[in-house]
């Protein structure tokens, strides 16, 4: 393999690809980059056995041929480079990595040991990466991070109609957006539990348009140059209709911007738990907090107020995410009674319909 291709854009690739499919490192084939050298270009792939990935660049071919490198030292190469183009070539048994006054090589691994990358699943319907982008920034960070409930750790991706509906949930809190989908077919759909880690590497790098697809063990997603796979878990559990959001006795409208801030304030003196108090007023919503360690705080909120006074409390980061998807807007808040869920809303929706369910928590013991 020979071939002589731009700096930038080789290195831009490798990193994108790195960063959706991390690799294997206890095996060295399955942490490697898979580089093939065609006519059309130069295609760089990656599989673990549970994700794929594959981007097409130009490039000059001066002879065509396909190799498996170590991954992440030909992404740090070529990003360190400052040369603006940069050639690769095979000699024996390393990949020459040539650019004007420098030379770098790696060692070869055996190609034939690499499983490959399958084609993806057909298209079932594609989505904009704006809105995908903006939903997943939300969803993503709402799922699990312990790997020993890896049933939390995904984002459900379910097409419903003429919508794709994103969910994940932590079990303490749930995000559900809602972004308008295009299908492929009349009887094209998209039901699969997807990791939260890869999806939120996707809403960093997704262009353009995103087409979905899904069989029976894989989602691939496609925009650009890119091509992503993953394996899928049922996730039809996951779903907002076993929580009871019927019993709203309080509605609450409010500044989302002040009431973060003030909980933030709030926060600074809660006990371990980190729990503050919302008490529902006529006009205001108070936030307090009192430990014995830390000291005491309170601070109201201006709040449009009806219905009945149910008073919950929230651990303050929970809160405080719930907040920052719906910065510079008034909010809603769907508060019921006891330890049901409250259900916080934009008061005029966005392009992004989202919805962030949230679990009160006993309130901090008094001093």
């Amino acid at each position: 393999m020979d071939l002589t291709i731009t700096t930038a854009e080789l290195a831009t690739a490798a990193a994108d690809v790195i960063r959706l499919v991390p690799g294997k490192l206890v095996d060295p084939v399955l942490s490697g980059l898979l580089l093939t050298a065609t006519a059309q270009g130069v295609e760089l792939a990656a599989n673990d056995r549970e994700r794929t990935a594959r981007v097409t660049c130009d490039a000059l071919v001066h002879s065509e041929g396909q190799i498996l490198v170590p991954a992440k030292p030909l992404a740090e190469t070529l990003k360190a480079l400052e040369q603006p183009q940069v050639r690769l070539v095979v000699e024996g048994t390393r990949l020459a990595i040539r650019a004007e006054g420098a030379r770098f090589a790696l060692p070869l691994l055996d190609v034939e040991l690499h499983p490959g990358v399958p084609s993806p699943p057909a298209a079932g319907g594609s989505v904009s990466a704006r809105l995908l982008a903006s939903a997943l920034s939300t969803v993503a960070a709402t799922a699990a991070r312990d790997e020993a409930l890896p049933i939390f750790t995904g984002v459900r991706v379910r097409s419903e109609g003429p919508n794709l509906v994103l969910r994940a949930t932590d079990r303490y809190r749930m995000a559900i957006a809602t972004i308008p989908w295009q299908p492929g077919s009349a009887s094209a759909e998209v039901d699969a539990l997807i990791p939260a880690t890869l999806l939120a590497e996707v809403g960093k790098q997704v262009n353009g348009s995103v087409s979905i697809g899904v069989d029976a063990n894989r989602l691939a997603l496609t925009w650009d140059d890119m091509v992503v796979t993953t394996a899928v878990l049922d996730g039809s559990y996951l779903t907002e209709t076993k929580l009871a959001l019927a019993d709203v006795d309080t509605h609450v409208e409010l500044d989302a911007d002040t009431f973060s801030n003030a909980t933030r304030r709030v926060a600074l003196f809660t006990d371990t738990r980190g729990v503050v108090s919302v008490e529902v007023g006529d006009t205001h919503l108070r936030l307090r907090t009192a430990d014995r360690q830390t000291g005491e705080a309170e601070e109201s909120v201006k709040a449009t107020i009806d219905g009945g006074r149910t008073s919950p409390s929230y651990q303050a980061r929970y809160l405080i995410d719930a907040l920052r998807p719906f910065a510079g807007r008034r909010v809603h808040l769907a508060i019921q009674p006891g330890m049901r869920a409250t259900v916080v809303t934009a008061v005029e929706p966005g392009e992004v319909d989202l919805r962030y369910i949230i679990m009160p928590m006993l309130p901090p013991k008094t001093t």
